[in-house]
């Protein structure tokens, strides 16, 4: 049956060998549309079925900081409400393909790129520049933007992420280049690192709130924060044949979500 798929689109979906077989990129991308499809019609049946009732299984995907702070209580809560549903989460920073089947809903920081997915606003955070007590008796506590350029600042690595740090001074935005010796895909790593003492970090406020409060680390710079926010969207694949377990999880973060 392979072989006649494979002499059908003019290409090989498998590598073989005496040892294992393995999928091409292009029998990845087969794969992928073919689990997509069988969930489409699972999900069509489950539908028609319920009737509209919520239930099922439920894939939710969280960046790690995100969701241990913030999701995870509202999936209890929700939980609760819809014992129905069994709400499969995975915690990561990676972003996971929805229309190739590895998640029903993607929460996601930042501008969304155009796609055919469906997206609703459920919140936003503010930034805030941190350092810990015991890396500012070592290296100093900066008293304006530009002493950054003698620390070590802990940066994002993923492409959408700016190299610059905004301020605010006399009610003009500015960007100023830092640097450090660490970059990190996760907030919450950042966060960790900055406890740690190894630099002066700039993340989401809902990070680091808590270790602020118990004065493990320390806000900076905060007369030039610029007050930027990024919103927070839940992505997933909508439609008519949406599941009545994607659409009211959906509803339930617009109305719970906090920050």
């Amino acid at each position: 049956m392979i072989a006649r798929i494979e002499q059908r689109f003019g290409t090989r979906l498998l590598l073989r060998t005496t040892r294992a077989i393995a999928l091409t990129s292009e029998g990845q991308a087969y794969l992928r549309g073919a689990r997509r499809i069988l969930a489409d019609m699972t999900e069509v049946e489950q539908g028609i079925a319920d009737r509209g009732v919520p239930r099922g299984r439920l894939r939710v995907s969280a960046a790690l900081g995100h969701g241990r702070l913030t999701v995870l209580p509202l999936v209890v809560a929700f939980s609760e409400r819809y014992p129905q549903v069994l709400v499969d989460l995975s915690l990561g920073d990676e972003v996971v393909d929805i229309l190739g089947g590895q998640a029903d809903v993607a929460l996601r920081f930042g501008p969304l790129a155009d796609s055919p997915l469906s997206a609703r606003h459920i919140g936003d955070t503010g930034q805030v520049v941190v350092a810990s007590p015991r890396y500012l008796a070592r290296h100093g506590t900066p008293r304006q933007p530009e002493d950054l350029a003698r620390h070590n600042c802990l940066r994002f690595n993923f492409r959408r992420a700016a190299p610059d740090w905004p301020f605010r001074r006399d009610g003009e935005v500015f960007s100023l280049k830092v640097k450090g010796s660490i970059e990190c895909s996760s907030g919450e790593a950042l966060a960790q690192l900055a406890l740690l003492g190894a630099g002066i970090a700039r993340i989401g406020a809902f990070t680091v709130n808590e270790a602020i409060a118990q004065g493990e680390l320390v806000p900076l710079l905060e007369a030039y924060n610029p007050g930027d926010r990024e919103p927070i969207h839940a992505v997933f694949a909508g439609g008519a044949a949406m599941p009545a377990r994607v659409r009211v999880f959906v509803d339930f973060l617009v109305e719970h979500h906090r920050l």
